[in-house]
């Protein structure tokens, strides 16, 4: 089954350009999902809030910069609210429809960046700033409880400003000014723009400056747009022809034959030989050592990789191992070394040693043969619990097997289907949405690195790094392009072919994902767990329809 991961929801402006979790899991490819700025809740600022950089970063062009300390110990009487900004109404609900018809006077210049980004200058006129500080006059009064004055009783303005401070008044008329016109600015871009993207890049200190000389403020926003996918030829997806190549292994036949021979050989002993080299069928205890093949002798290296002590080899998986290495041994003697030249084959699963000519030095340590009873129905019931014929464990083998060989092969088509469909797609992958995906992915393998290895404080330090992760991004940037281009495609197609699936299936799978997030006792956000299970649905959905359109040939390898 597909997996398509998503954003976390919007839930403010604030948030889009204040606040980026370094590990924020997941991207948004969906045209559905992208930013709709009529539905970007709003809050007037309340200008008593201390914002820092959740970053811990100064980086203008990552994120706005709010990380100027606002000393509220001066200020006892204000109610001291969260660092975030808590969402209200609409600009409309704030301001009220006459007065949103001041932000036609706006100046917004739209110019088009590489990688599908956008920059947003936008110069706001001085009556707006002056209404926007009218309205955080008029909050503050209601807020503030200066001395002399009685609750909710009117405060001269020079009184109420002198209290609060000047520049603290300034401050958060721009950032109320913000709050109001940015949804208003982003509004060419809505509906194309890639939501939680949307960046401020002018510092707060230079805008600070302006405005306390002009009145007037400008900002430069930057936001990323969804790309767009191109099939090549156009709906190349409806005629595909695609060939699976299934492992012979997981034929159920050959699966049970395997597992019957190991249990069988379970029931057996190991005897010594004495009298006789290695043969088909026998174990043999080795010592493995390996050098590279180089005419200059210095440059000889040892290959820790192929070094082994005490290895138990068993002649009959001698396909497991690299290919020559029986026959390189056989008919080794108990006490005997044999050396002799082999080459790593281009498949080889270490990548570093593809390719690499070795020489190889093995001494037998031990020998033996396997002494084993004829199986018969005697051994049934300890082959299989329950069992009382080899029939019997015959069938129920080969009733297991033939369900995981169905499941490979249909992982298998899915794969190359998938595998397929990047080839078919021309698209520009936006800088957010690359790191997004890739740190998605490096955050599920490190959670379970965390479960397996149970990292300790300071490798989970290191491994969550910066620079650990983009390492990551740089080394997997090939896997996670071809990822993000196979989660557009398949988007692309559920759109396209109206897709759909039931009310249903998806409360039935949201309760199974609550369930194990349950289970395991891990904490969940109920909306982003709907977000995702939806993309998981819909992928399933597109692989179904592709599989039942395609042309698929499956060849045995």
């Amino acid at each position: 089954m597909l997996c398509v991961f998503t954003r976390s929801p919007l839930s403010s402006t604030a948030d889009t350009f204040l606040h980026r979790p370094t590990m924020e899991l997941g991207i948004r490819i969906s045209p559905t999902k992208l930013i709709n700025v009529n539905s970007i809740s709003l809050s007037l600022l309340n200008p008593f809030l201390q914002f820092k950089n959740p970053q811990g970063s100064s980086n203008p062009h990552k994120l706005l910069s709010f990380s100027r300390q606002v000393h509220l110990q001066q200020l006892p009487q204000f109610h001291r609210c969260s660092s975030r900004f808590k969402a209200l109404a609409s600009p409309s609900a704030v301001f009220g429809a006459e007065k949103d018809q001041l932000l036609s006077d706006i100046r917004i210049t739209e110019t088009q960046e590489p990688n599908l980004r956008v920059r947003l200058s936008v110069e706001i006129p001085p009556n707006v700033c002056e209404d926007c500080y009218k309205e955080v006059i008029r909050e503050l009064m209601k807020k503030a409880k200066v001395p002399g004055f009685r609750p909710g009783k009117q405060v001269p303005e020079s009184v109420l400003v002198g209290f609060v401070g000047k520049k603290m008044v300034e401050q958060a008329t721009i950032e109320s000014i913000l709050k109001r016109t940015l949804p208003h600015a982003l509004s060419s871009v809505s509906g194309k723009a890639l939501r939680d993207t949307v960046r401020i890049t002018t510092k707060f200190s230079d805008m600070e400056k302006t405005y306390s000389t002009l009145k007037s403020i400008r900002y430069d926003a930057i936001v990323d747009l969804a790309p767009k996918v191109k099939w090549i030829p156009e709906d190349a997806y409806k005629n595909l022809k695609v060939i699976v190549e299934i492992d012979c292994d997981i034929e159920a036949q050959r699966a049970v034959d395997q597992e019957l021979r190991r249990r069988h050989k379970s029931l057996g002993s190991l005897r010594i030989i004495i009298d006789r080299g290695l043969q088909i069928g026998d174990v043999a205890v080795l010592d493995i050592s390996a050098t590279t093949i180089d005419q200059d002798e210095s440059n000889v290296q040892n290959i820790p990789a192929a070094e082994s002590k005490g290895f138990h080899f068993d002649t009959e998986e001698g396909d497991k191992v690299l290919p020559g290495f029986l026959d390189s041994i056989f008919g080794i003697r108990r006490g005997e070394k044999k050396s002799f030249p082999l080459v790593f084959p281009e498949s080889w699963k270490q990548e570093n040693l593809r390719g690499v000519q070795a020489q190889f030095t093995v001494e037998c340590k031990e020998l033996f043969y396997r002494d084993l009873p004829e199986l018969d129905d005697s051994f049934a019931e300890k082959l299989i619990p329950g069992s009382t014929t080899i029939r019997q464990v015959k069938e129920s083998l080969l009733q297991r097997y033939q369900e995981v060989e169905q499941t490979a092969k249909e992982q298998a088509t899915d794969n190359a289907i998938l595998d397929q469909l990047r080839q078919m797609v021309e698209v520009d992958i936006p800088q957010s949405l690359f790191e997004e995906q890739g740190r998605q992915l490096y955050g599920t393998q490190l959670l379970q690195m965390q479960a397996t290895m149970k990292l300790n404080e300071k490798q989970l330090a290191y491994l969550s790094s910066a620079k650990a992760v983009d390492e990551y991004l740089e080394h997997k940037k090939e896997n996670i392009i071809n990822l993000i281009k196979q989660n557009l495609a398949v988007a692309d197609i559920f759109e396209r072919e109206n897709l759909q699936f039931s009310t249903e299936e998806l409360v039935k799978e949201i309760e199974n994902s609550v369930e194990e997030f349950k289970r395991s006792k891990v904490k969940y956000d109920e909306e982003r767990v709907k977000e995702q299970v939806q993309e998981i649905l819909e992928g399933a959905k597109v692989l179904e329809w592709l599989r039942e359109h395609a042309e698929i040939e499956y060849i045995t390898k």
